[in-house]
């Protein structure tokens, strides 16, 4: 890969994780948030799930503007947004108490889930752009899911270590982080020769969606599901583990955050060999996903079955699931990039986002209101984990999904 492609490679990694870092550095706070504002658990859950809600409405929104007017500056409005919506929550923890800041940080994370929605789900359709070759789109993904998963490591970590100067701290540096990537795109990131942005109406631009899920809806449609029910899990046990932590292990601060890496370090770990080994073998991207979703089921059950009260166990079964989940999503990310052509691409693949997007507002929400449930909750990711991997193997054929790239 040439040199300047690994540098515009760098520079919108730097988005996944930054974007992650804003969101899911709040999870292992989320426990310290409800005691200072006083709210419940419900409520806490909320200041994430908010954030990915609007998303999933705004994100096929970004994706149809980044066809027509470029992905860059999509990127830069969305990054821009989603830094204001920080400030304001940043600001409402800071100068405000209770329940009032506790509605000012809501509507903040409001405000950063519209940007967010222009900024990572942008990305994917970008890298493909970029890259001509099948083997250096699914290794540039790779790199993305990878850094989009590192977030996921670094986040709990730093998360906790913020909080412990003062709690509000990780709300108040969103701002701070989103400028870095904001810079790194302008400086680093052209726009891809040949590239040409559509001039489609609405209504053309629904007719061409509509074509495209009439003729590859069978895959597309299983690869939307597989990506909602993964994202789902992942963000349901992250948030019933930090709950855990805290209540039955007496877990807190930096050493909280390191043990929530634990599991996330499989993901990114699983995501960056697949990233870098899978190329474009469409049929091991498939079975990836199969063997992935077969794992996350099997370490749910024995979740459910065994409710391990040790540690060691508990942390063993949630990694092995993680593991799965990270040979799922490079896999997804690929078929889904190279299965479409470049002028849909930004709106499909933004499509595919808000689904995973659904997952990431499911997951806290339902899960904070199963926590005195666990066994059950851990039954049901049992089940939405079997539910993929049975959508994997009888739903994507990469034969079918072949012959229908050559047709473009």
């Amino acid at each position: 890969m040439h040199e300047k492609k690994k540098r515009d490679l760098a520079a919108l990694a730097t988005i996944p994780l930054i974007m992650t870092l804003a969101n899911s550095m709040l999870i292992p706070v989320l426990p310290l948030m409800q005691r200072k504002l006083g709210i419940t658990s419900l409520q806490s859950s909320l200041i994430i799930t908010v954030y990915a809600a609007v998303s999933i409405i705004c994100i096929p929104i970004a994706g149809y503007l980044s066809d027509r007017f470029g992905r860059k500056l999509i990127i830069i409005v969305g990054l821009s947004i989603a830094a204001a919506g920080g400030v304001v929550s940043g600001c409402a923890a800071w100068l405000m108490d209770g329940h009032a800041a506790y509605w000012w940080i809501i509507a903040g994370r409001f405000i950063q889930g519209i940007g967010a929605a222009g900024a990572f789900p942008i990305v994917l359709p970008l890298v493909g752009d970029m890259l001509k070759e099948e083997e250096q789109v699914s290794s540039g993904l790779g790199m993305i899911e990878s850094s989009n998963t590192l977030g996921k490591v670094v986040s709990p970590i730093a998360g906790s270590a913020l909080a412990l100067v003062v709690w509000y701290l990780p709300l108040i540096v969103i701002p701070f982080i989103c400028l870095i990537s904001i810079v790194a795109v302008a400086v680093f990131v052209n726009k891809p020769k040949g590239q040409q942005q559509t001039k489609a109406s609405v209504r053309e631009f629904i007719k061409g969606v509509r074509a495209i899920l009439s003729e590859n809806g069978r895959w597309l449609y299983a690869i939307f599901a597989i990506g909602c029910l993964g994202m789902y899990i992942m963000f349901g046990f992250l948030y019933d583990l930090s709950s855990v932590l805290e209540k039955k292990h007496h877990i807190d601060g930096v050493i909280k955050g390191l043990v929530l890496a634990i599991p996330l370090g499989a993901i990114c770990l699983a995501s960056f060999i697949v990233g870098k080994k899978i190329g474009s073998n469409k049929t091991a991207m498939k079975w990836l996903t199969v063997i992935g979703t077969a794992a996350a089921a099997a370490s749910m059950a024995a979740i459910a079955m065994l409710a391990p009260k040790g540690l060691f166990m508990l942390m063993l079964l949630i990694s092995i699931a993680g593991a799965g989940i990270g040979l799922v999503l490079p896999s997804l990310d690929a078929l889904i990039t190279e299965g479409i052509d470049k002028k849909q691409r930004g709106t499909i693949t933004s499509l595919y986002s808000s689904m995973r997007f659904i997952g990431v507002a499911a997951g806290p929400l339902l899960a904070s209101v199963m926590l005195d449930r666990e066994r059950l909750m851990f039954w049901i990711f049992t089940a939405v984990s079997l539910a993929s991997c049975a959508v994997a193997l009888f739903a994507i054929r990469p034969k079918q999904m072949g012959e229908a790239e050559k047709g473009k």
